[in-house]
């Protein structure tokens, strides 16, 4: 199966925990596992830097979290997804408004990539 496949399939996966939350544990792991196989056929697909992103920062950890994200950033990722996950992961880590408020202007002119997710954000949590 390529990358692709792979990737829609994972985010299929990803929507599916809503559904099945008493599994969102079990999920989460495999998604990871999914995750990290694709980057070890492709270490710099955005794609799976950014989902991996999202599915740490969902399980709490915010610092795996960042360094996926960042990455992607530092591969050039232009995707609307990657600075939204980012505001997030900061948002959770407590840092300034400042840091993380431009990547949220960066994602309003930026393109969404079909095959990559948001984190969840629960506003109450802070």
């Amino acid at each position: 199966m390529n990358i692709i496949s792979r990737l829609e399939n994972v985010k299929k996966l990803q929507a599916k925990r809503w559904e099945n939350e008493d599994h969102w544990d079990d999920i989460n792991d495999l998604l990871v596992k999914e995750l990290d196989e694709i980057l070890l056929i492709e270490p710099e697909n955005t794609a799976a830097l950014i989902n991996i992103g999202a599915v740490y920062s969902d399980m709490g950890e915010n610092e795996k979290a960042i360094e996926y994200l960042k990455t992607a950033l530092n591969l050039g990722s232009v995707d609307k997804n990657l600075y939204i996950n980012l505001a997030i992961v900061m948002v959770y880590m407590e840092m300034h408004q400042e840091e993380y408020h431009e990547y949220l202007e960066t994602a309003e002119n930026k393109m969404e990539d079909p095959l990559t997710f948001k984190a969840y954000f629960d506003p109450n949590s802070q």
